[in-house]
């Protein structure tokens, strides 16, 4: 008899430890999981010549962006898929730019212009800065599109699309001088969100560069 007490003495402890165990494995499971931290992409660092140039160009007031292609402020990576439906302008969940694309697309546009010009805020320029006299000319960019665009599941280019107006200040307003639209697209290596920073910040560079060239080519 007291063996038979013994072997169910046993018994319980060992079902009491299984339960034990098994409450343990599920109260671990069920404890949230961090939360994935987007990943961090930029334009790198800017693709400028190597010599410098061979002379130096009138100032040039760079405004703050304008942003049609984006929602204010918004620090995604956004992709179209062309074949289902272009219109739709889609967010990567675990990728962001570290700044708005407007910003980012500001300090390309200085570092390609500031190579040959010095290149100064509107305010600075209003305040201060004067070229023979005037005031210097005044760039207005607006960023219309910038996105990663898929025309199969396996093949998209970086698309960067800005409209650049140059102006002269004055007394009584702002004369129009030069205006010109200007698009890069640029080959994704891979169809994901790190293939697509990698071409956009490609085209940014080519439409910075062709700016650049563009207003050396019209005098200003």
């Amino acid at each position: 008899m007291n063996a038979i007490k013994t072997i169910a003495a046993r018994a319980y402890k060992s079902g009491a430890t299984a339960i034990f165990v098994l409450v343990s494995v599920a109260g671990c499971s069920a404890l949230p999981e961090p939360p994935v931290r987007p990943v961090l992409y930029d334009f790198g660092p800017a693709s400028l010549p190597a010599t410098a140039p061979a002379k130096a160009l009138p100032a040039l007031a760079l405004a703050t962006l304008d942003n049609a292609g984006q929602p204010d402020g918004s620090t995604a990576v956004h992709y179209r898929l062309a074949y289902a439906d272009a219109r739709e302008l889609r967010p990567y969940q675990q990728a962001r730019w570290s700044q708005p694309p407007i910003q980012l697309m500001r300090q390309r546009l200085q570092a390609h212009l500031g190579q040959q010009r010095a290149v100064i805020g509107t305010l600075g320029a209003q305040a201060s800065v004067r070229v023979d006299g005037q005031p210097p000319a005044l760039l207005r960019v607006e960023l219309e599109e910038f996105s990663q665009v898929f025309d199969s599941p396996e093949r998209s280019v970086g698309l960067v699309r800005l409209r650049a107006t140059l102006t002269r200040p004055g007394s009584l307003g702002e004369s129009l001088l030069a205006q010109r639209l200007f698009e890069a697209q640029a080959p994704a290596p891979s169809p994901d969100a790190t293939g697509g920073t990698r071409a956009l910040a490609q085209g940014a560079d080519q439409v910075a560069a062709a700016l650049a060239q563009w207003l050396e080519a019209s005098g200003y």
